[in-house]
């Protein structure tokens, strides 16, 4: 069966020629299995039925006579780059070049190791893997080409897909080498030696996504482009009312609507809430005819929810603060600061396509987790489930459920034999979803006479499922935290626990730093003395506070409606600090005019991708900051779309400018999806404090009034 979306090479297994080779160190990948001489992967690497089968050293490489070079991207393509970042690392020591290499996206398949994206992962955890299977594969074809010449290993140089013995000026394409490398045992682990640093040719280099051209020229890669021989469509309406479920449904009216296949009631089953399918002919038929359903719901305890009565329990919480014991003749300093749920709103919404035919269930869909999809079906086997990876529009932690997935496997056991895609409408994603945490922080501190800090501490008050902040100062306390009991499903949303949690304690830093009556990045500085390493180095975080404030130009004198604000934070590994540049009209209407990033992130595997990192998390941070809030109302979110629920727009971007730390290729570095988005929050608000006086301790901004004279 196919589909209209593009095909990695075939990863059937030809048991002639499957040998399991070792396992590569710490990680557990395995260097892969050896098969050769599979027609299939031939043609889909580049070659056709006539010519000799590719050389495969392992579960990621293909190399044709002819020198083409397929790699397989076996994480979720999110648009975080790494379908394009991963296969640059193998590319690297194979010691290839990139104009000769075809990217396939990877399905689920044990051989690749763990394939869920999430918590800027991708490069630490696959770093030191990706590289050891280009070096392994380069291994080989060195061997082979040495006992082609007759000379030992050690005297053959490679270049550009090339095998080098320089002393008798003799050389060999791989394309050349892939027959006789295909018969030689994979190398022993302790031999696999990487580059060195000055050897590195692809690392650090712009490379453009290896899906950007169809990207602009709007070819399918997405789940929502599924298209199978065959295919149903599908909707799935839920209650409002998180925990609630249908009673009745006129479910025989539905089904004499135009195209409708079938409408039918899912209950009970475990990992799906209760709702009611509509299955049709077209997305549009299944949507429009699940807007006439009339439905007879249960809305069950959490009817009485709403944002209101959760802040009025946290402010009880609250006043359970303990007593600061502060010297006499210290300023002391108490401050609330509270932040709503958001919603992932990505711009793909939920949607899978699943078919179920034989007993065994195959799937097309856009998860940052697909072994989640597989472990989601329990009844079998994970060898009956199949999971093909789609690029996702956008993912922020959301994709991480299966939630969507396994509905559209019920549905798919309902018509069984066809395949079924079901789609979300818009309104259902963002009132369905599984939110960013509300969170309090009851925050006391103090300062001496000196400007030093004398003592701080956080009383965290979170709803069910929220976390307070991950990383310590010195002088730094936390009380126990308290929670607010709610039934309003949570999950990751970009940068868990950091993304406002680091809002509110450095708006609190700065707020110390003024009373203290001292330069903000000074006061930091300060508090960032000593050596210490845990839970993060202090000289690694002096240095980013260093180069923002230097990169940006920091305390020169502003007039009254223009500020500085700094903020940084030690988030998913990466040390990120930032200086936003903001006007505020005396009428209150603010301007970001410019935010400046500094990053240490060890070694920059694309140099695009990582700038494009820090820049989206810095208008991810700075966007939901300024304008979002899901607010709870009667036990269901409010906001149900754009014009309630407003994404940052390209008038509010401000200018971004990123630095970053040189780091050493031999040191596996950090992702960069997540550490760039939550100093970007506290940074600007700090320089809307500076630039009015007024300080921003509730969010979103937008709901703030801002006017100053």
């Amino acid at each position: 069966m196919n589909t209209i979306l593009e095909s990695p090479p075939v990863q059937e297994l030809n048991r002639r020629n499957f040998i399991k080779v070792s396992a590569l160190a710490g990680g557990g990948l395995m260097l892969g299995f050896r098969f050769g001489a599979d027609a299939a992967l031939a043609q889909t690497a580049g070659a056709t039925a006539t010519t000799s089968a590719p050389f495969v050293p392992n579960a990621f490489i293909s190399i044709t006579a002819k020198g083409e070079v397929a790699i397989i991207g076996k994480y979720p393509e999110i648009g975080q780059g790494m379908k394009t970042s991963l296969p640059m690392l193998i590319a690297e020591d194979l010691d290839v070049p990139w104009s000769s290499v075809t990217v396939y996206q990877g399905d689920l398949n044990p051989a690749y190791g763990g394939q869920s994206a999430g918590g800027s992962n991708g490069i630490p955890g696959n770093y030191m893997q990706m590289r050891q299977v280009g070096a392994a594969a380069r291994a080989m074809l060195v061997s082979a080409a040495a006992q082609t010449w007759s000379v030992a290993e050690s005297e053959c140089t490679t270049e550009n897909g090339v095998v080098f013995h320089k002393a008798s000026n003799r050389q060999l394409k791989y394309g050349e080498l892939t027959a006789k490398a295909a018969t030689l045992p994979a190398p022993d682990q302790a031999s696999i030696k990487l580059k060195d640093n000055k050897d590195i040719k692809i690392l650090g280099t712009r490379v453009s996504g290896v899906d950007n051209p169809k990207l602009v020229t709007g070819k399918p890669l997405f789940g929502i482009d599924v298209k199978l021989p065959g295919m149903l469509y599908a909707n799935y309406v839920k209650c409002p009312v998180f925990g609630g479920k249908p009673v009745s449904a006129n479910l025989d009216v539905v089904k004499k609507l135009p195209g409708v296949h079938d409408a039918f009631i899912i209950d009970g089953l475990q990992g799906i809430k209760s709702g009611v399918a509509v299955v049709a002919n077209s997305t549009w038929n299944a949507m429009s005819a699940a807007g006439k359903l009339e439905i007879k719901w249960d809305n069950g305890a959490g009817a009485n929810e709403s944002s209101e009565h959760l802040a009025s329990q946290a402010m009880e919480f609250g006043k359970q603060t303990p007593a600061a014991d502060y010297p006499a003749d210290a300023k002391t300093l108490e401050a609330v600061y509270n932040f709503p749920y958001l919603s992932h709103a990505t711009l793909e919404p939920m949607n899978t396509t699943a078919l179920f035919k034989n007993g065994a269930f195959e799937f097309w869909s856009p998860s940052q987790n697909p072994s989640s999809i597989q472990q989601s079906i329990r009844s079998l086997n994970p060898s009956s489930v199949t999971v093909h990876l789609t690029r996702s529009g956008g993912g922020f932690g959301r994709r991480l459920q299966a939630d969507y997935a396994a509905e559209a496997a019920a549905i798919a056991q309902k018509v069984e034999g066809l395949p079924v895609k079901l789609t979300w409408t818009r309104e259902q994603d963002m009132t369905g979803d599984v939110y960013r945490p509300a969170a309090w922080h009851f925050f006391k501190g103090a300062v001496g006479a000196d400007g030093k800090v004398i003592g701080w501490s956080d009383h965290f008050v979170g709803v069910t499922g929220a976390r307070g902040p991950t990383a310590e100062f010195q002088n730094f306390t936390v009380p126990p935290a308290s929670t607010v009991v709610t039934g309003v499903p949570q999950g990751a949303w970009r940068a868990p626990n950091d993304n406002a949690n680091f809002w509110a304690v450095q708006s609190f830093v700065d707020e110390m730093a003024h009373a203290a009556g001292r330069d903000p990045v000074d006061f930091r500085l300060e508090m960032l003395a000593g050596e210490r390493n845990q839970p993060y180095s202090n000289a690694r975080m002096r240095g980013v506070v260093q180069l923002a404030a230097e990169k940006s130009g920091w305390g020169k004198k502003l007039p009254k409606g223009q500020g500085q604000g700094i903020a940084f934070t030690f988030s998913h590994r990466g040390y990120v600090a930032i200086v936003a540049d903001v006007t505020v009209s005396k009428e209150g209407v603010l301007k970001v005019d410019k935010m400046t990033a500094a990053c240490d992130v060890g070694a920059i595997v694309n140099l695009s991708a990582a700038e494009n990192q820090v820049q989206g998390g810095m208008m991810d941070g700075l966007g939901a900051a300024w304008f979002l809030k899901i607010t709870i109302d009667k036990g269901a979110a409010v906001q149900s779309n754009f014009d309630e629920y407003p994404l940052i727009r390209m008038p509010d971007a401000p200018q971004v400018a990123v630095h970053f730390v040189k780091g050493d290729y031999n040191v596996a570095p950090t992702g960069l999806g997540e550490p760039a988005l939550p100093p970007a929050a506290p940074a600007v608000c700090n320089a809307i404090f500076a630039a009015t006086g007024k300080r921003i301790r509730s969010l979103p901004i937008s709901g703030e009034d801002l006017k100053w004279s």
